[in-house]
């Protein structure tokens, strides 16, 4: 049988995955810039970005205070997008593309540690690192509660995935320490404005019904499967849909 603490980790997951706008606005929280600046690479990253991080968010008419992010990434392709919109307001708009610089693995998702793989699914990014590795950072929740409900018993999912600097990955998302640091500010920003977990969605490629049907042999495909309604519904409306997790650890999109 599951561990009864995945089952409960499960249902935190329908809450953290939501994503439908909250009725009541999230505080800003200044504050949170502040601190991050403390760090030397925060504040290089934002000597180099702020002030064209400014002007991209005024060419799309978002308001600093209102930002609200959301991170699509695709292994085939080998890009990450930025999508922004004003908190609430409307469909997101396209705001950055970033080439992934380095990738590892192959397509299908994460299911133990030291497999190589880049994950596959629906995640946040959960924290920030200013003294990265791989100069700075942003950690997804990997693994959620679908990846722990799935996760062989006996085995370690793995940890520690995250949107960092450099060319270098084994299961990461390196963007390169210009695109690292230019997302970097966009996040802060998004957290100073209150919003307090951003979504991250990973694809192995577009999931179209005819992407779909060249890979009807894949082993994967089942699991594809069930993220294509999120891709669909993101791809129709430019709303993020609403993501929650069966007890079995698979995805339902509504």
């Amino acid at each position: 049988m599951r561990n009864y603490l995945f089952l409960s980790a499960a249902l935190v997951l329908v809450a953290a995955l939501a994503a439908r706008p909250a009725t009541q606005q999230p505080e800003s929280d200044p504050g949170f810039r502040t601190e991050q600046l403390r760090y030397p690479r925060v504040r290089e990253a934002y000597a180099q970005y702020q002030n064209p991080v400014r002007a991209l968010l005024r060419r799309y008419e978002l308001v600093p205070e209102r930002l609200e992010l959301f991170v699509r990434a695709f292994k085939i392709g080998r890009r990450v997008e930025v999508w922004a919109r004003n908190r609430g307001a409307g469909p997101f708009v396209l705001l950055r593309t970033f080439g992934l610089a380095g990738t590892s693995g192959t397509l299908g998702p994460k299911r133990r540690a030291g497999d190589g793989q880049i994950p596959e699914g629906f995640y946040t990014i959960n924290r920030f690192n200013p003294n990265s590795r791989y100069l700075l950072s942003l950690g997804l929740d990997y693994p959620n509660a679908a990846d722990q409900l799935r996760t062989t018993t006996g085995l370690d999912p793995g940890d520690n995935i995250f949107l960092h600097g450099s060319n270098e990955t084994i299961g990461c998302l390196p963007i390169t320490d210009a695109g690292i640091r230019e997302l970097y500010v966009l996040a802060v920003e998004a957290r100073a404005a209150g919003q307090l977990t951003i979504p991250v969605h990973i694809f192995p490629f577009e999931l179209t019904a005819d992407q779909l049907a060249r890979r009807q042999a894949s082993p994967h495909l089942a699991f594809w499967q069930e993220l294509a309604p999120g891709y669909q519904h993101f791809e129709t409306h430019h709303e993020l849909p609403t993501v929650t997790v069966a007890a079995a650890g698979t995805y339902v999109v509504r």
